[in-house]
């Protein structure tokens, strides 16, 4: 049966800044609420106290870990110990790369009044984990270590229902039309006959959900997943400008330019640029070095944006 989906898709930028924080910038944290469902990717230092400047609550899902390098993850301890504090009883879902196990062992260790069930889970390259209308796919990238970006892809959406066809058919304006647009196949009557339309009848094409890519920390990848193509936001590293390309690739990171190419190749509709080093204090370089490769809208959040996705069409 087919699925309208009219779910929200908000993206909350909770931390932007590189290794070391800044007054302005705080450590790896991204929101994603999709629906009624949030999930957050890493979860840098002070990312509970974001959470309660943007007034998100402390509802989350899961949380994805994109690697273990401390600004990436040190957040969690405090986080899951507020949400001990505020009496959450549901598990937590936490994703990783390997040692994921060992981390919320430790977790245990130290929170011991904790009181809901931490539930670990090791990630794995491009192997799908599926939520209630998406998916997320974690895929391997290159910053000398384990490391992951993940997609958060929607699934198709019914095409558009035709309305006049369906009259056309002898289908009655009323609780029918909802039967085929749910993917149902419904009986009318017509000249004195009980006919059977089916949902391809009167639906348009199914049309592609929403798609949201968050690369963490990264090289420039030399080969993306299939899944990466056309997403609506690529939410991509750029710890430094282009004059920079050489320290960027000794440390595995990527520049603002590298970045817009990767807009440009994947065909995003919406390219937005995080993990800024300490370093600069104006990100002017980094806008020209990506407008230099890039046409689409390019984004460069502060702590706390929140950016909607809408459906395309």
């Amino acid at each position: 049966m087919a699925v309208i989906s009219g779910e929200t898709l908000h993206v909350h930028f909770l931390g932007t800044a590189g290794a070391v924080p800044t007054p302005q910038r705080n450590a790896s944290c991204l929101m994603i609420r999709r629906g009624s469902d949030t999930l957050l990717f890493d979860c840098g230092e002070g990312a509970q106290q974001q959470m309660m400047r943007v007034r998100t609550g402390f509802t989350v899902d899961a949380i994805f870990i994109s690697h273990w390098h401390a600004d990436h993850y040190l957040g969690i301890f405090g986080l899951l110990e507020t949400m001990a504090f505020n009496g959450r009883r549901d598990p937590i879902r936490l994703y990783g790369p390997r040692r994921i196990h060992e981390i919320v062992s430790i977790i245990r260790q130290l929170n011991q009044g904790l009181s809901f069930p931490i539930e670990a889970f090791e990630l794995s390259d491009e192997e799908e984990i599926l939520f209630d209308g998406y998916r997320v796919l974690p895929f391997a990238t290159r910053h000398g270590c384990e490391s992951f970006g993940f997609i958060l892809a929607e699934d198709e959406r019914p095409g558009r229902f035709d309305r006049e066809e369906a009259i056309k058919l002898g289908v009655p304006p009323g609780p029918l039309f909802g039967r085929l647009q749910r993917g149902e196949t419904v009986t009318v009557t017509a000249h004195g006959e009980q006919i059977l339309i089916t949902p391809d009848e009167v639906m348009g094409s199914p049309r592609p959900g929403r798609k949201v890519i968050y690369t963490s920390d990264t090289r420039p990848l030399r080969k993306w997943p299939d899944m990466a193509v056309g997403s609506d936001l690529l939410i991509h590293d750029a710890t430094f400008d282009d004059l920079e390309k050489d320290r960027a690739d000794e440390v595995f990171h990527s520049t603002a330019g590298q970045a817009a190419i990767a807009a440009q190749v994947t065909g995003a509709q919406r390219l937005a640029l995080v993990h800024i080093s300490s370093r600069y204090t104006s990100t002017a370089n980094h806008i020209q070095d990506a407008k230099r490769h890039y046409q689409g809208e390019i984004l460069f959040p502060n702590d706390c944006t929140m950016i909607e996705i809408p459906f395309r069409d």
